[in-house]
């Protein structure tokens, strides 16, 4: 009996990997061929991915970045990768194409547009992003990570919040140990955009802390290449101890042992606090296109589970009476990781898994 075959379509950043990731996990687990459709930027997130995921890289752009005339090849080479990937899909036929959004993902979603292929979307955010926006209501539904999410008229969506990849899963509910006289370790993740601010600001707040406080501290801090050598020598002049890298293979274990979070509020992020259960300081970025990391923050801080700073009001003395509210009191801190279990939703990929089981039983215009 030949296997089903599932394509999954997701841009370069790890908030749409993330949950393309845990989709892929448990569609191979079911036993379903998977190939993922990326660009050279997103495949340098798939070492995450299950070694039996095929990967093909496709043809694409944004005009968000590059000067005139990298803009004027955005067009070309988005048609390009759309051809290239409707041949592909006419020798080899997915049962189901699931985009994540991003710019990669267009070639995928346009080709089973064309082809008339079953397809759906998962977004992330509580608002759509700009390729989501396009497919919305050429697709059978939206599965949506945020609820509500603000969707154009004739989209059907369906909550099923964001799934979490499975070395996640393993640490759901993960017992939380309170602060107290004892080493405590703090999160700092930026995600892959907008991370300077972090940089910037959290060293300084983490050095204001009261001595009494901060002789505790031990910080794992994600940073840019161009901002790590500076945030290093900043902790190491003050006698913080910290570990910075631009990247943690192994964040679900570090948040897990963590008392405190202090992130973005992506899509990823906000699930993988939520799932686990951590205290959490939120920023959200404020280029977000329609703000949406302030939407994506509201399930936590409507739980009491995560203070929220405005980037406009972010300074090191703020972020530090925040972090001094959390780690001196912990009680409140055992009640904000059980509050953010309480908003977190560790069968997401179930039900996205169900979903595409669905599509791939009827035929979708």
């Amino acid at each position: 009996m030949t296997r089903k075959y599932l394509m999954i379509a997701a841009g370069g950043t790890g908030g749409h990997m993330f949950p393309a990731q845990a989709l892929a996990e448990a569609m191979l687990r079911k036993g379903w061929r998977v190939r993922l459709s990326t660009d050279a930027r997103g495949a340098r997130y798939t070492g995450g991915f299950p070694h039996t995921t095929e990967i093909t890289q496709v043809s694409s752009a944004t005009f968000a970045r590059g000067g005139v005339l990298a803009k004027a090849m955005v067009a070309p080479r988005i048609a390009a990768g759309i051809a290239s990937t409707a041949m592909q899909m006419r020798r080899d036929r997915p049962d189901v194409v699931v985009g994540f959004g991003g710019y990669p993902s267009i070639p995928a979603l346009a080709a089973a547009t064309l082809l008339r292929l079953p397809r759906m979307i998962h977004e992330q955010n509580g608002v759509l992003g700009r390729v989501n926006q396009v497919f919305a209501r050429r697709v059978a539904c939206v599965a949506c990570g945020v609820w509500p999410t603000d969707l154009p008229e004739g989209a059907q969506g369906v909550h099923v919040g964001n799934p979490v990849r499975a070395a996640v899963l393993e640490r759901a509910g993960a017992a939380y140990i309170p602060p107290g006289p004892y080493p405590m370790s703090i999160l700092v993740m930026g995600g892959s955009q907008g991370a300077r601010i972090l940089s910037d600001v959290v060293p300084g707040a983490i050095a204001a802390l009261p001595e009494e406080l901060r002789q505790y501290i031990r910080v794992a801090h994600q940073a840019r290449d161009e901002d790590g050598a500076r945030v290093s020598e900043f902790y190491a002049a003050h006698g913080i101890d910290a570990e910075v890298e631009p990247f943690f293979h192994d964040v679900p274990r570090r948040m897990s042992e963590a008392q405190l979070v202090i992130s973005r509020a992506g899509a990823s992020s906000v699930a993988d606090i939520s799932v686990i259960g951590r205290p959490s300081i939120l920023i959200p970025y404020a280029a977000a296109t329609g703000d949406h990391q302030t939407a994506n923050a509201r399930a936590l801080t409507g739980a009491n589970a995560a203070i929220l700073i405005p980037e406009r009001a972010l300074d090191s003395a703020a972020l530090a009476e925040q972090i001094v509210a959390v780690l001196t009191n912990p009680d409140a801190a055992l009640q904000m990781a059980n509050a953010a279990l309480s908003a977190g939703a560790p069968d997401a990929t179930e039900r996205l898994v169900g979903l595409v089981e669905q599509l791939a039983e009827k035929e979708t215009p």
